[in-house]
């Protein structure tokens, strides 16, 4: 277990209603310890392949920001979650296909992956038939890796440059993932710098094992999962 979650002091026989405190007072502290404001960085709990009603007590607790990464999984649960917790915010952190677009319009309140031509289109298009469309952030692959969905950061200012001038779409932050055996500092670093040049204020990045880090370096939104819903199946 790495030191980031591992100063969350989370333990196994913890409620739900513990783990959210101690998650939430560490933030507190964290952006306290880093001289961010009061309120700056929010906790976005991914809730991807938990079930409905694993997912309940933590909305109970008083969690409302969620990530799922698949939009048809987070068909199967969040419209009966939202139904009955309306003020509820749900983000789709994962790839978005164009097929799944109209489907995620519906349910998603951000999307975090935008990050091709292609589906700034076709969001574009969207908007222009009238439909609300969710905050947008841009996914930068920070470490070039192939395999990886993402803008290479050489790309993203012509890419935003693309959405604001041709399709008129106004992202408001961007979005990265760091290589698993990479420090991430660095690459939080430089998504920090990019977004600040391109005059965006949102940076979704830090997860359960480095989200200390990403709040040093200007995280507003960190991703954390098995910290407050325990380990995945």
């Amino acid at each position: 277990m790495s030191s980031s979650i591992s100063s969350l002091n989370v333990l196994p026989t913890d409620t739900i209603e513990v783990r959210y405190a101690k998650i939430t007072e560490v933030i507190a502290s964290l952006a306290e310890k880093y001289g961010r404001k009061p309120g700056e960085v929010q906790l976005m709990a991914i809730s991807k392949t938990f079930s409905g009603d694993e997912i309940r007590p933590v909305l109970h607790a008083g969690q409302r920001l969620f990530g799922e990464n698949r939009v048809q999984e987070a068909q199967t649960k969040w419209p009966d979650l939202k139904a009955a917790f309306p003020d509820a915010e749900l983000h789709l952190v994962g790839p978005l296909q164009t097929n799944k677009l109209s489907d995620a319009l519906e349910l998603f309140d951000a999307i975090h992956s935008l990050d091709r031509e292609k589906l700034a289109a076709k969001l574009s298009l969207a908007a222009s038939q009238g439909q609300k469309l969710p905050k947008l952030y841009i996914q930068v692959n920070t470490g070039e890796e192939p395999q990886k969905a993402g803008l290479f950061p050489s790309d993203v200012a012509s890419f935003v440059a693309l959405c604001r001038d041709k399709y008129a779409l106004n992202p408001v932050g961007l979005m990265c993932i760091p290589p698993v055996n990479d420090v991430a500092a660095p690459h939080f670093a430089l998504l920090a710098k990019l977004a600040d040049q391109l005059g965006l204020r949102e940076l979704s990045m830090g997860m359960s094992d480095d989200f200390d880090v990403a709040i040093a370096q200007g995280a507003t939104c960190i991703r954390l999962g098995r910290a407050l819903f325990g380990t995945r199946d």
